[in-house]
């Protein structure tokens, strides 16, 4: 099953996907084509809690930045410390290795209602 099958894609383009009750969140490989080659990201420290469509880091392309938004409502356990060493990493590999965090959901399950699975996302998105 590839990780594409198991994803939830919220409509700013970011990804969320559940394992054993943690939440890795990372962008979509249609937003990484959209910014083109990244040159630096900015990730949230360990701990901090954001609510559901808050922003929680910023990513600089060579065409332009943006802001990356929480999904849903959550602690941040773990950030990618790889990417912010080397954000080109996103663009060779977004989804295995270049998750930017991990988080402990701290909202309710309504919350995943306007996120969409990767093959309605793709459809929603052309």
């Amino acid at each position: 099953m590839s990780i594409t099958e198991k994803i939830l894609c919220s409509k700013t383009h970011e990804y969320l996907l559940e394992e054993n009750n943690e939440y890795t969140i990372g962008l979509t490989d249609y937003a990484i084509e959209q910014l083109g080659d990244i040159v630096f990201i900015e990730l949230p420290e360990i701990g901090t809690e954001y609510k559901k469509g808050e922003t929680f880091a910023t990513i600089e392309s060579v065409k332009a930045a943006s802001e990356i938004y929480m999904p849903v409502s959550g602690k941040i356990l773990e950030i990618n410390e790889e990417i912010a060493d080397s954000p080109e990493i996103l663009n060779e590999d977004c989804y295995e290795k270049g998750w930017l965090v991990k988080i402990e959901k701290t909202g309710d399950d309504s919350e995943l209602a306007d996120l969409l699975e990767y093959e309605d996302y793709k459809e929603e998105i052309e």
